[in-house]
């Protein structure tokens, strides 16, 4: 009797935990907000660290549903940030003086290369070995105003004279090959260098930091005021992965190299292999942007003429905290 009752019990409660577990709702996922991300040219090795996050999943775990967009032209990520078309781009300190201080409401939030890529590029069968040895020579630039006010800069600081400018566009290295030029500003230290050399032609270059041009941060994550203002926990959580992939970089350069690789399985390997490893000790080493910085360039952008008028604040926002 005592074991007929016990099966009766353990049936009824069996059953009622059926019903239970039929009638309760599954958790929901955790919700994640979702960025558009628009690099600032097409994908190549100084976006190693944001196909890392992406890769590993760390957006996700930070709650995060981030789009990585390529855009139709270089002026599109600045615009499109500022306009709130996309919550955040990639672009350039000297990008963010120029346009805030034409009333374009950008913000840098974060750093992915502190120092600058940019520099003099020249083959060293061309006879230059030093900054006077420009002098007299034909000097391409790809980018109008602002690359044309950094060579005047440079070549003021360096005792240049009588040199010629002359724009070539974005066919930096076909205007060396060809001789059309002597040598180029707007070239990258990571990427024309390593292309040039791997065709054959040794190349030298001359560090714009190291030559008189303010430090500058190469590429920044910049958002507008309005998605800053209605997105900034997303935004912090971005800028935190992203030191977070970096750092991963650093520690694992191969493995993170080839989860670039297999997001991007087209790139040419060999030249984003050594662009790579150039870039390496220029990625950020934090994502506290540093106002000493920013306030000396926008006094050198007063100075040689790249700006009208002081930009007004804010050019960056810090979301995280210095590291003790």
């Amino acid at each position: 009797m005592a074991k007929r009752w016990l099966t009766v019990i353990v049936v009824l409660i069996l059953g009622a935990l059926a019903v239970f577990l039929a009638l309760r709702k599954p958790t929901p996922a955790p919700e994640q907000t979702p960025l558009t991300l628009m690099l600032d040219w097409f994908p190549n090795a100084d976006h190693v660290p944001l196909y890392v996050a992406q890769q590993k999943g760390w957006f996700e775990q930070a709650g995060l549903k981030v789009t990585f967009q390529v855009p139709a032209a270089t002026a599109d990520p600045l615009k499109l940030a500022a306009a709130g078309q996309v919550d955040l781009a990639i672009n350039y300190q000297p990008e963010v003086v120029i346009t805030r201080s034409e009333g374009l409401p950008v913000v840098s939030i974060g750093v992915l290369v502190e120092h600058p890529l940019t520099t003099v590029l020249f083959l060293k069968d061309s006879g230059i070995e030093k900054p006077q040895d420009l002098s007299g020579r034909t000097i391409g630039y790809a980018v109008p105003h602002l690359q044309e006010i950094l060579f005047k800069a440079f070549a003021e600081k360096n005792g240049i004279t009588d040199y010629r400018l002359q724009n070539v566009g974005f066919d930096i290295t076909p205007a060396l090959l060809t001789h059309r030029v002597d040598a180029v500003i707007g070239a990258y230290r990571n990427y024309e260098k390593n292309e040039l050399e791997l065709e054959g032609h040794p190349a030298g270059f001359f560090p714009l930091e190291q030559y008189g041009i303010p430090d500058f941060y190469e590429l920044v994550v910049i958002t507008s005021e309005a998605t800053l203002k209605a997105k900034r926990p997303a935004l912090r959580a971005f800028v935190e992965t992203l030191q977070r992939a970096i750092d991963y970089c650093r520690a694992q350069p191969d493995s993170a190299l080839d989860l670039y690789f297999a997001a991007n399985p087209d790139v040419r390997k060999d030249l984003d292999r050594k662009a790579f490893f150039d870039t390496l000790p220029l990625y950020a080493h934090s994502q506290v942007q540093d106002p000493d910085r920013w306030n000396t360039f926008v006094d050198f952008a007063l100075e040689y003429g790249l700006i009208q008028k002081r930009p007004t604040p804010p050019l960056f926002v810090n979301l995280v905290e210095a590291q003790p």
